[in-house]
């Protein structure tokens, strides 16, 4: 999820040509990492966005009740776009962004689709091995020092629970989508005040919905898991299944084969120049 907006010129003219060169080039990059280096940065990944769920669940903790249903989603939406920001700005790599990048060179012929399964495979199993880290310390701090009560994660994961396999589906397209779109528009910003603002905006609908997003609800509906009553795996399994069909949907169909799609056909894409020429296997 690197971005290269720092290096551009402050007087340079960004469009939609720049921005699919610099994702094109970032997804590039990832897929031609090792997979211990990919393995240990969606690792990253998982656990710091994880700091989402908790941070949720101490405003529900913390709070002792919301004047209205409004005051209570723009707080938790606010909180948890705080963990989407320590990801995207920290560059570690999530499933839900490169479900939007890593099609981008698929559909332009630059890589297989065994390549992009490669990534999506290490970091999406990173990504919830860090969830799963993370929960174990939610239990070893949360309760003991009374910051996160298990009424709290009863509330978040049972917002995410008891629906239809489409409504989770359709919930979790949208969820893709906006992330696609975080990622899509943080290339767009040509310093890191632009992608702060750009990150903290549209992450932040994730959470007001809420939407179904597969990395950050799994720490949310474990620790239901865990913590609450009349939450089981078996309802994790789901939220899980339909979750990530959902977001590999609203990113890669919504941002990234769409955003492709009106590029190519504008006819220009001989101007742009793809790092990718420089790749040792061909």
């Amino acid at each position: 999820m690197s971005s290269e907006s720092d290096n551009e010129p402050s007087g340079a003219t960004l469009d939609y040509r720049n921005i699919l060169e610099r994702e094109m080039e970032s997804a590039l990059k990832e897929i031609d990492r090792p997979a211990k280096g990919l393995f240990l940065s969606g690792f990253s990944a998982g656990l710091n966005l994880s700091f989402g769920a908790l941070f949720m669940a101490m405003v529900l903790t913390f709070s002792g009740g919301f004047g209205s249903d409004l005051t209570k989603q723009v707080a938790l939406a606010g909180i948890s776009a705080i963990a989407f920001l320590f990801v995207v700005i920290g560059q570690t790599e999530l499933f839900t962004a490169h479900t939007t990048m890593a099609i981008l060179p698929l559909l332009d012929g630059r890589v297989s689709i065994g390549e992009v399964g490669r990534l999506w495979s290490v970091v999406y199993i990173a990504n919830l091995f860090g969830c799963v880290a993370f929960v174990g310390l939610i239990a070893a701090v949360g309760q003991p020092m009374g910051i996160a009560e298990p009424s709290s994660f009863q509330s978040l994961a049972s917002a995410l629970l008891g629906l239809s396999w489409w409504v989770t589906f359709l919930s979790g397209v949208i969820a893709g989508w906006l992330m696609g779109m975080a990622t899509w528009l943080s290339a767009a910003s040509r310093d890191t005040i632009g992608r702060i603002v750009v990150v903290l905006l549209v992450t932040a609908m994730i959470g007001f919905g809420p939407f179904h997003h597969s990395i950050l609800g799994t720490t949310e509906v474990l620790s239901g898991v865990i913590f609450a009553d009349g939450i089981t795996i078996d309802q994790f399994g789901w939220f899980l299944l339909w979750t990530t069909l959902g977001n590999v949907v609203g990113g890669g169909v919504f941002v990234g084969l769409l955003n492709y799609g009106h590029i190519e056909l504008a006819g220009e894409r001989q101007d742009i120049e793809f790092v990718s020429e420089s790749r040792p296997d061909e």
